[in-house]
């Protein structure tokens, strides 16, 4: 009987946990159970956040934080790339040095993490190998940034560290000081970090005060607005691997408030007031995709929400934290871009828009759309789980700098 038991325990038990790691997945991915792998991981941290929060031990934000220190690597220097941590304007960086010798001045990358403005580090081991490749390669200063985060920190704060330390950084002095070309810079940033990126180029040129202008912004599936929260790529990745639609929405609404009348009117597309229906066509996405994303979805008018929610967190309109929304006059002026999107991502359509708009202004972009990739995927370059598709994503990056920058 003792045995009966424990096979059938055992049974169970695989049964369980074979439902939780097996997903559908799509014939597009290379390699499918590594991908299944990484979303049960995702699915099964977020789960557990989930529980410490609702028992009352711990934010579920922090909980998570918690999984990401796991990941973090001290600054550390190796024979080509000199590391170390320092602060900007009193906002944490953390620098990549070439040892390499130069002919002339260096060529500089300013990043910012991704993390839905609510975790992640420039220390955690994949941020680190990707901002330490991009210096050893590129021969480049690059500038890794700890900006402030939710749910202590609320926008505008994590713009503001952004913007900080880039104006900081552009400073004639301190290019010098690190032999860099003012004409060679770029802002860059994945995700909530692309966020910030493109936010941070728009701000610049407003700016009168800062007199080097970027030669470049690079944006890796970027989360560039929060008006239409069921474009195409909400709807048909809801449950797609690593970022849910659910999820996404949690990590914008966190990024202005914990109250959770605004996420539940952000799930439902209901939180954009009538008053403010002239900022709809900036999001359109039946006037900005092209016809291969729009597939069978149909266009519906917006439905509109209470005034209330956008007085009390009046930052969900702002271009600062919706970089989609900004003039066709202002993106005019902003300099040559690299736009990564994935189809398998929820921010797919914020990215592909965003370049229809720039191009539209006359600006130089360079758009891959990566058709086997979700969300995160340049996370996985190194172990425990490596992806292929991973690599391929971080040396077009890496590569694109090389002959743009």
């Amino acid at each position: 009987v003792d045995m009966g038991a424990k096979l059938l325990c055992l049974f169970l038990a695989s049964a369980l946990v074979a439902y939780y790691v097996y997903i559908p997945i799509s014939e597009d991915f290379e390699e499918p159970w590594k991908v299944m792998l990484i979303a049960a991981a995702f699915r099964a941290a977020t789960h557990l956040a989930e529980v410490v929060d609702q028992l009352g031990l711990m934010h579920h934000v922090e909980a998570l934080m918690l999984v990401t220190t796991f990941q973090y690597i001290a600054p550390t220097s190796d024979e080509n790339v000199t590391v170390m941590d320092t602060e900007f304007n009193n906002v944490g960086v953390r620098l990549y040095l070439p040892r390499k010798l130069s002919d002339g001045l260096r060529r500089a990358v300013v990043y910012f993490h991704g993390g839905g403005w609510c975790i992640g580090q420039a220390g955690m081991k994949p941020y680190d190998c990707l901002t330490r490749w991009t210096s050893n390669r590129l021969n480049a200063v690059v500038v890794s940034v700890n900006y402030r985060l939710a749910p202590k920190y609320r926008f505008p704060i994590q713009f503001e560290d952004a913007y900080s330390v880039m104006k900081f950084f552009l400073q004639s002095s301190v290019l010098s000081q690190y032999g860099v070309d003012p004409d060679r810079i770029c802002v860059a940033g994945d995700s909530a970090g692309g966020n910030l990126a493109a936010a941070v180029a728009q701000q610049l040129l407003e700016d009168s005060e800062v007199k080097t202008k970027l030669k470049a912004q690079a944006l890796l599936y970027p989360a560039l607005q929060s008006l239409d929260l069921n474009l195409p790529s909400y709807q048909e990745n809801e449950n797609k691997p690593v970022l849910s639609k659910l999820y996404m929405v949690r990590l914008w609404s966190e990024y202005f408030t914990s109250d959770s009348s605004l996420r539940e009117a952000m799930a439902s597309n209901r939180h954009v007031p009538v008053e403010s229906s002239h900022l709809f066509p900036f999001v359109n996405w039946s006037n900005l995709l092209p016809e291969e994303l729009k597939k069978d979805h149909v266009y519906t008018s917006p439905t509109y929400g209470s005034s209330e929610l956008a007085q009390k967190y009046p930052g969900f309109l702002d271009p600062r934290a919706a970089p989609l929304l900004a003039s066709d006059a202002q993106l005019r002026r902003l300099p040559l871009t690299y736009i990564l999107t994935c189809e398998y991502d929820v921010l797919r359509d914020d990215g592909v828009m965003y370049a229809r708009r720039l191009q539209a202004a006359g600006v130089p972009v360079t758009h891959d759309h990566a058709k086997d990739a979700f969300h995160g995927a340049m996370f996985f370059v190194s172990g425990p789980i490596e992806l292929a598709v991973g690599h391929w994503l971080v040396n077009r990056y890496i590569k694109w700098l090389n002959e743009n920058l």
